[in-house]
C-alpha cells in the first residue's frame, strides 16, 4: 500500500503543503494550470529556498489584496469553472466545506451564511486547490499525519487579536493529537488544518514502511529555533496488517425503549460511528438496562456524544481509546446470474489470496427479486469471486465508511485500510495575517 505522511514537526499550512507536494516530484506545472483556470488575477511559483539551514521548495502565492467575502456557494463556483477532474473538484469542495462548518461553528450561524474572510481571498484559494490536485496527482492510497504542534501566542486576524490556535483552527483539529510547541506564531493555520481534517485516515508516528519520496515544504518564516518546514514522506508500507487509533463510547440505559437504541444506533452509523453494538447489563437496585457503545474514530468522537445526549436521557458519556489491528480490504463487485453483487476483499499479506465477503443486503435484495433463497445468492457471489468474475468499484473506499473526499486517483487500483477518516485553514501568502 502506498502511503503518504505528512511530519509537521512546524504545524502545517497551505503553502507549505503545496511546496512540499511539489518537492515530492508532483508537477508544479499541473498544480499551476489547474490554478490559472480558476480565472482569478493571480498565481502560484515555486523557489528553492532554506529555512534553518535545511533546503525546501516554498510556493510564492502571487495575489492582489481584496476586500470580497464569498460564501461557500461562490467558491463552489469557482472550482467547478476549472479544468480540474471531477476527484480533484470533489477534493477541493470538501476541504472548503470543512472550513465552512468551522466558520459557522465559530460564528453561530449557518455554513450557507458564512462569510469567507481571510480563507476566502484569493490566496487561499489557490493554496487549496492547489493542494487538492497535488494530493491527487500525488497518487497514493492513503494519506498518515503526525501529531500536529499548533504554536502559540497571538495573531491578528478581521475579528481582533486571537490566542493561537485561531477557533476555526481549534474547531478542525477536534479529535487529532496535538503535539507540545513554544514557538510563538501560529504554526497550524486553518487551511492547513482543513487539509488534515478531510484526507488524514490516521495520526501518528511514522510507520514501518519503504521510503520512495520526500518532499520538504517550507512556511514563509524562517524561524531560529527550528526549520519552518513540513515533511511529506510518501512510501510503500512494510506490512498489510496496520494498526490505528479508536475511540469507545458507552453508556448505561435503563429507561430507553429497544426501538430508542435502534433509531439512535441507526443515527450513530449514518453519522460515520464505525460501529454501534448493545449489551444487556443490570444497574443499581437490579434494575435491567442497556450499555449502548459506540466504536468510532477519534476526530467523530464529539459528533458521536452529541448525538447521544441529544437522543437519549443519558446524564453521562464515558470515553476510551484502544489500539487495534486491521486487515486491509477495498470495495468489489461480483458479477452473478442475480445481477451485480457488492461487497468487500479482504487480505493478510501482499502474497495473500484476497478474500470476498458480500454484502447482505445486495445478496436479500437480488434473493427477493429472482425468487430465490438468500443462500443461492450468497454461494453464487462467492463463486464468481472465485471464477475472477468480478472488479473493484469506482467510488474505492471502504463500504461502511461515510463519504469523504479521496486523497488520491492515480488508478483505479487503490487500496485503503478498514476505516478511513480526517480539516481546514488559513495560509501564509504574503500580506496575510495567518503566516506560518
Amino acid at each position: 500500500m502506498r502511503v503518504a505522511y505528512f511530519d509537521c514537526a512546524s504545524g502545517i499550512s497551505g503553502d507549505m503543503t503545496l511546496g512540499a507536494l511539489v518537492d515530492a516530484g508532483v508537477s508544479g506545472e499541473a498544480i499551476s494550470k489547474a490554478i490559472a483556470s480558476l480565472g482569478l488575477a493571480g498565481g502560484v511559483k515555486f523557489e528553492t529556498v532554506k529555512r534553518c539551514g535545511m533546503r525546501a521548495t516554498y510556493a510564492n502565492v502571487d495575489a492582489p489584496h481584496e476586500h470580497v467575502h464569498r460564501h461557500l456557494h461562490h467558491i463552489d463556483a469557482i472550482i467547478d469553472r476549472s479544468i480540474l477532474t471531477d476527484r480533484q473538484k470533489a477534493l477541493a469542495k470538501s476541504i472548503f466545506r470543512k472550513l465552512g462548518e468551522a466558520e459557522a461553528d465559530s460564528h453561530g450561524v449557518p455554513i450557507e451564511k458564512v462569510h469567507f474572510h481571510e480563507v476566502g481571498a484569493i490566496d487561499s484559494i489557490i493554496d487549496i486547490v492547489g493542494a487538492a490536485v497535488g494530493l491527487d496527482l500525488l497518487g497514493v492510497d492513503e494519506v498518515l499525519a503526525s501529531p500536529v504542534p499548533t504554536g502559540t501566542g497571538f495573531i491578528q486576524v478581521a475579528h481582533g487579536r486571537m490566542s493561537v490556535p485561531a477557533p476555526a483552527t481549534a474547531f478542525l483539529l477536534k479529535g487529532v493529537p496535538l503535539a507540545a510547541s513554544l514557538v510563538e506564531m501560529e504554526l497550524t493555520t486553518p487551511t492547513g488544518a482543513a487539509i488534515l481534517a478531510t484526507t488524514v485516515s490516521r495520526f501518528g508516528p511514522l510507520p514501518a514502511m519503504t521510503i520512495t519520496q520526500i518532499g520538504t515544504g517550507a512556511g514563509t518564516k524562517d524561524l531560529k529555533s527550528q526549520p519552518n518546514v513540513l515533511r511529506l514522506i510518501v512510501g510503500d508500507l512494510v506490512e498489510s496488517r496496520l494498526t490505528d487509533q479508536v475511540t469507545v463510547l458507552e453508556t448505561n440505559l435503563d429507561d430507553a425503549t429497544g426501538e430508542l437504541i435502534g433509531h439512535v444506533s441507526t443515527l450513530l452509523l449514518e453519522a460515520g460511528a464505525l460501529d454501534v453494538y448493545s449489551t444487556p447489563i443490570y444497574m443499581k437496585k437490579s434494575r435491567p438496562a442497556v450499555m449502548l457503545s459506540v466504536i468510532c474514530d477519534p476526530i467523530r468522537a464529539h459528533q458521536m456524544e452529541s448525538i447521544l445526549f441529544n437522543e437519549t436521557e443519558t446524564l453521562g458519556v464515558r470515553h476510551s481509546h484502544w489500539s487495534r489491528s486491521i486487515l486491509p480490504r477495498r470495495a468489489a463487485v461480483v458479477r452473478t446470474e442475480f445481477g451485480p453483487i457488492a461487497g468487500k476483499a479482504f487480505w493478510r499479506s501482499e502474497t495473500d489470496t484476497k478474500r470476498f465477503s458480500p454484502e447482505h443486503d445486495a445478496c436479500a435484495d437480488a434473493a427477493k427479486s429472482h425468487g430465490v433463497t438468500l443462500r443461492t445468492v450468497l454461494e453464487a457471489a462467492r463463486h464468481a469471486w472465485k471464477s475472477g468474475d468480478w472488479q473493484w468499484t469506482e467510488s474505492d473506499k471502504p463500504a461502511d465508511q461515510p463519504d469523504k473526499a479521496a486523497p488520491s486517483a492515480h488508478t483505479n487500483d487503490q487500496t485503503y485500510s478498514p476505516d478511513q477518516h480526517r480539516h481546514t485553514g488559513h495560509d501564509h501568502g504574503q500580506g496575510h495575517h495567518h503566516h506560518h
